[in-house]
């Protein structure tokens, strides 16, 4: 195979344990959106459900309509804004739809009206993310009408509400963030009064807030990330990276000192050493801004990339793995020190979740 994502079987196992171990009674939403983040939907999403989370979830319509067909028949909240006109095929494959607006809102529950069905809904609440959801009406802790108005139109059961969190992950985004939990606790009971309700799922904690701050995991909790081992620093648990890149040696140059490599000659050989041409480029999800800036790991060293990386290939020195092989494995990310996706994020200066969502679909995921 020429490249390929190993995904393990046993680290998301793990991963998923020690998460609701440290959720307690609260149920469990698995993230699955970006096909579950570049390891694979349907395949993690069986896992998850095996595992008892009580809820999966997705981005678009689309991604939850593929689980539906797959025979995924967990119940699934689409975290996007759905177009209208697919009101019939939510309802009839049982999905759970966001409403953060009140013009979608009412679009919703004309056409569940239409057809004399019922859509279950979670109302989302904008209390400091500036993207989707209902925003506060005058004081920052008060439900909008528009909110209310949303929660008694026909045709919508509101089954939960919930917010998001944008410094929960971040360094320094304590008062921040516990200053959105408050927001969202305080309208959530106006919202029920104001509305004659009563959610039965109130949920807020991402990734950030189950690693550090125990008191937004309220009746339902979504890890993203860590459900696919990162961060893998978080006191108190044991998260291992579930994907590993891998590629293989398709052919080993010679280098004279003064050769150069790939498109630009941004490599030049400074002494006479060995190159291994590499069939993994940007197409594959390899970013071309870590040309001259990374390393890969063949028989347990570091092989530093060099020259340009090309659509389907990319190069690296051998010049000190005398015993590599054409053939040879070489690991872009895993989980060995100094080469995760997280570390290999940072010479990006980009995150873990843009590399695992950026291996692209004509890499096959091996699941072991």
């Amino acid at each position: 195979m020429r490249t390929w994502a190993e995904c393990s079987e046993a680290a998301l196992r793990s991963n998923i344990r020690e998460l609701r171990k440290r959720l307690g009674g609260a149920a469990l939403v698995g993230v699955v959106k970006a096909n579950a983040y570049g390891h694979g939907d349907i395949w993690a999403s069986k896992i998850l459900v095996e595992e008892g989370a009580a809820y999966l979830s997705v981005a678009t319509a689309e991604e939850a309509i593929a689980l539906r067909g797959a025979g995924i028949s967990a119940p699934i909240l689409i975290f996007g804004i759905t177009p209208p006109e697919l009101a019939p095929e939510l309802i009839g494959l049982g999905l759970t739809q966001t409403v953060a607006d009140i013009e979608t809102a009412e679009a919703y529950s004309r056409a569940a009206q239409k057809f004399d069905k019922t859509m279950k809904c979670h109302l989302k609440l904008d209390t400091g993310m500036g993207r989707l959801g209902f925003q506060s009406a005058g004081d920052a802790r008060l439900a909008s009408p528009e909110a209310v108005l949303a929660l008694t139109l026909p045709g919508l059961e509101f089954e939960g509400v919930y917010t998001h969190f944008a410094m929960s992950g971040e360094s320094g985004g304590e008062t921040y963030t516990r200053g959105q939990l408050a927001k969202f606790n305080a309208i959530v009971p106006e919202l029920e009064r104001a509305a004659g309700i009563r959610f039965a799922l109130r949920h807020a904690a991402n990734s950030g807030a189950v690693a550090g701050y125990p008191e937004a995991i309220l009746d339902m909790a979504r890890p993203g990330i860590m459900l696919y081992g990162y961060p893998d620093n978080v006191p108190g648990l044991t998260l291992t990276p579930v994907m590993e890149l891998k590629t293989r040696i398709a052919q080993i140059k010679r280098l004279a000192a003064g050769d150069s490599v790939s498109y630009g000659r941004r490599y030049t050989a400074a002494r006479p050493g060995r190159a291994a041409v590499l069939p993994i480029g940007y197409a594959d999800g390899l970013p071309r801004a870590l040309s001259n800036n990374m390393c890969v790991l063949i028989n347990g060293k570091p092989a530093r990339q060099i020259g340009t990386i090309c659509m389907d290939m990319c190069v690296v020195d051998l010049t000190d793995i005398p015993e590599a092989r054409a053939g040879d494995t070489a690991t872009v990310f895993g989980r060995e020190k100094g080469f995760t996706a997280e570390e290999l994020a940072a010479r990006l200066g980009t995150i873990s979740y843009e590399l695992l969502c950026g291996v692209a679909n004509r890499v096959p995921r091996i699941c072991i």
